[in-house]
């Protein structure tokens, strides 16, 4: 428990410090720019808390296990606050997150063919959507869904998938109906893909 507390510490850190890092980079994609202050205030106590919860459950897991298990929930955690924040999800994050799965899949044995179908059927699907609902679905959003095909392999990310697409489309309906939003503004679904991958993980420990 002290060992995931003190790596939980060292990863918020550096999580939170890379994606005010990404944040300051000029033109940077940013929904809203001046609200960085108000918007992160509870962001690294949460993400500690998050890491920390999900390492310990991960504690028993043999060492290589543990390290992309690690790596995996490092991603999904940023990716979460990131999109919450400021409603976007960064190449920067999303390319090394893309070829850590690939290199997971490969050490671990895991059927790589079944990854790279998931990761393309599923990015195209979510593309196809994107396309036919005039961009109700964010690039970022798509992307991620593709990672996570790598990640996750078909039959975890079609679970992922369902259960997010519920969640969020609840949550959204719900906004809608006390008119935080209308039918027309933007909604980040990335945080719950997310973080339906990190319940996933945490309760199966797949790898």
């Amino acid at each position: 428990m002290l060992v995931a507390g003190i790596l939980s510490l060292i990863l918020t850190a550096a999580g939170s410090r890379w994606i005010d890092f990404l944040y300051q980079i000029p033109n940077a994609p940013l929904t809203f720019p001046e609200e960085i202050a108000s918007r992160s205030k509870f962001r690294k106590p949460l993400m500690f808390l998050l890491m920390s919860m999900c390492l310990i459950s991960f504690s028993s897991t043999p060492l290589p296990q543990f390290f992309y298990l690690t790596a995996i929930i490092f991603f999904l955690t940023l990716i979460t606050f990131t999109d919450f924040e400021q409603y976007v999800i960064f190449n920067k994050m999303l390319l090394p997150f893309a070829v850590l799965g690939i290199l997971a899949a490969i050490h671990l044995n895991l059927p790589i063919t079944d990854r790279i179908l998931a990761a393309i059927i599923g990015g195209g699907i979510f593309l196809v959507i994107a396309l036919i609902s005039g961009g109700g679905i964010g690039g970022g959003d798509i992307k991620l869904v593709f990672v996570l095909g790598i990640w996750l392999g078909s039959e975890i990310l079609v679970n992922v998938v369902l259960a997010a697409s519920i969640f969020g489309g609840v949550i959204a309906m719900l906004l809608i109906l006390t008119k935080k939003m209308n039918r027309q503004s933007y909604f980040a679904y990335g945080p719950y893909f997310t973080l339906t991958t990190i319940l996933i993980l945490t309760c199966e420990k797949f790898f």
